[in-house]
């Protein structure tokens, strides 16, 4: 969990997951080995084998099926860890890695200090389902806009290059371009767009409902301008408790939007962004940013920080705004959530220092 015991338990239990069957390795509070076996990948074996055993400290690493197994585990009273995978080269870098060992390995370093795992939040029931929902819709939204760009490339290679529009207008307007010999072809994806469309405006619907009636502290996140219901219920879900993090500048890094650092000696070169953490959530931050950057974005301290950064005016100064600006918007974001204040957007700024400027960026 996020914050582990630093006391030595009576009983350490590492468990290396797979999908049909799970390895486990049992220890005493002096290390010895007492119980190295393996079991079923399913609910009712982890209740058979770890319902009755007193409470101990069990480690699992991150993956597809962490998420029952902590909850079938915390259900029987013991104390879960969730191991970062990432972060753990010890074992998978083993010149004898084996499922048998690699439980062996995670119950040794939980028994003897649990930060070494870089132990990460296990979200409730309730979270997972609503992070579901945005996962599903991104999932069409991605799948759409791989749709719109096989059909651009499949007119483009019979010389037709197709007007900009909206991504919703898409199927439709081009419904009318398509020359006869590629309608075989193409037609059927269009269709599969216009369903996607809909599909992915019914999922906004029921994450804005959702955003309303569940979560209502969105509200205080939705001050900032070009923050919208998706973004603000995505921070929510995702950070789960704003307790996690005594120091609301700590949310950037965790979002994977702090560059990485391979300082040595004189040697300290400037590196890219890490990209750790939920990577829905960094590119909707993303989003915002541009937004904020951009011909629509309202004037704020925000606005100015990042166009005083792609002032420099090269692409890279423009990109670096973006990713600057994201990771501030993060931090305020927590800052908001946790204090419940009113938002200030030219709290630094006097408005006629403000400055209007356009900033395009990939992130």
């Amino acid at each position: 969990m996020a914050n582990p015991s630093t006391s030595t338990p009576t009983l350490t239990i590492g468990i290396d997951l797979g999908d049909r069957f799970s390895y486990y390795c049992v220890l005493d509070a002096d290390g010895a080995i007492l119980e190295q076996s393996r079991l079923s990948t399913v609910p009712l074996a982890f209740v058979k084998r770890f319902g009755k055993t007193k409470p101990a400290r069990i480690v699992i690493e991150a993956g597809t099926n962490q998420p029952w197994v902590a909850d079938c585990l915390e259900e029987a009273g013991h104390e879960v860890l969730v191991a970062n995978a990432g972060k753990l080269r010890f074992i998978f870098m083993n010149d004898n890695k084996s499922d048998r060992e690699d439980a062996e390995l995670l119950a040794r370093v939980a028994r003897v200090d649990p930060l070494l795992l870089s132990p990460i939040q296990h979200r409730t029931k309730k979270t997972r389902a609503h992070l579901s929902i945005l996962r599903a819709r991104k999932c069409l939204v991605t799948s759409r806009t791989q749709l719109i760009n096989h059909v651009r490339g499949s007119m483009k290679s019979f010389g037709i290059r197709l007007l900009k529009c909206s991504t919703p207008s898409f199927a439709k307007r081009m419904l009318e371009e398509i020359p006869e010999e590629l309608r075989p072809a193409l037609v059927p994806l269009l269709t599969m767009i216009q369903t996607h469309s809909a599909d992915i405006r019914k999922y906004e619907r029921q994450l804005e409902t959702l955003a309303k009636e569940q979560y209502p502290v969105t509200d205080l996140l939705r001050q900032v301008n070009g923050v919208g219901p998706l973004t603000s219920l995505a921070y929510i879900l995702t950070l789960e408790d704003h307790r996690r993090f005594k120091d609301s500048r700590s949310v950037g890094a965790y979002l994977g939007l702090r560059p990485k650092r391979d300082q040595s000696g004189k040697h300290d070169p400037e590196l890219r962004i890490t990209k750790a953490g939920d990577g829905n959530l960094r590119s909707m931050l993303v989003q915002s940013a541009q937004y904020i950057l951009g011909p629509f974005g309202k004037d704020s301290d925000l606005r100015t920080f990042g166009l005083a950064i792609a002032a420099r005016g090269s692409k890279v100064a423009k990109r670096k705004a973006v990713i600057a600006v994201a990771r501030k918007l993060s931090v305020l974001l927590h800052s908001l959530w946790r204090t419940g204040e009113v938002y200030e957007p030219l709290r630094n700024t006097s408005p006629e220092s403000a400055t209007p400027a356009i900033v395009t960026a990939a992130s």
